[in-house]
């Protein structure tokens, strides 16, 4: 279910701070751990260090991703493989 719109979307505000404060491009990544901050059309062209629980994955925001979660080009679950010692051989 997605948010009222009387709200509108929900973004942390501390980010915004972040946003406001640099050029689209510029310096290093903004670091956050705000995954359900959704992505707006202020954020496009900034990369963001998304936390997923161990480390921070880059995320470069283009058009596309407006609206979308920051959280969703992040993965928190990492994917082995199956088999097990059958497929290594």
């Amino acid at each position: 279910m997605s948010r009222s719109l009387k709200k509108g979307p929900y973004v942390h505000p501390k980010l915004l701070k972040k946003i406001a404060a640099r050029k689209p491009g510029e310096g290093a990544p903004i670091k956050t751990w705000a995954r359900a901050s959704t992505i707006t059309p202020e954020m496009v062209g900034f990369t963001f260090a998304v936390h997923n629980g161990g480390d921070f994955i880059s995320v470069r925001v283009v058009e596309n991703m407006v609206g979308h979660k920051l959280g969703e080009f992040s993965p928190t679950r990492k994917f082995v493989r199956h088999g097990g010692k059958a497929q290594k051989g």
